[in-house]
């Protein structure tokens, strides 16, 4: 018997489907690998098509502070198709990382809002 919790949801699915479509228009291998040889590792073009475009930077943050006040688990699908493509962009140490350490601080001040918007990576 499959556990349900470990099955996504009709909104996991289609929150990955709307990611898998994005990058494939953005993120062809031939240009991954290039941008990985280059000095400009991240696709900024592509960030903004995922911060602006879908509010993906503010998955994770409250919507009281200007984010989508997702789950983890939302945050994993973003995870697992990012890495599908090998997207070239910081959204695991943006998006994840520093805002959870910052969600956690007392006196994180704008930067949280910052993050969940894309402004600052």
């Amino acid at each position: 018997m499959t556990d349900p919790d470990l099955l996504y949801s009709e909104e996991e699915e289609a929150l990955r489907a709307a990611v898998r479509d994005l990058l494939a228009d953005h993120c062809d291998p031939a240009a991954v690998i290039a941008r990985a040889e280059s000095d400009t590792p991240h696709d900024l073009r592509l960030w903004k098509a995922l911060t602006d475009g879908m509010g993906l930077a503010g998955l994770l943050v409250p919507e009281e502070r200007g984010g989508q006040g997702a789950t983890h688990r939302e945050a994993a699908v973003v995870l697992e198709e990012l890495g599908r493509a090998v997207a070239p962009v910081p959204y695991l140490t943006s998006a994840v990382v520093a805002t959870e350490a910052l969600l956690a601080c007392d006196d994180a001040g704008d930067l949280v809002e910052e993050l969940a918007s894309g402004r600052r990576i």
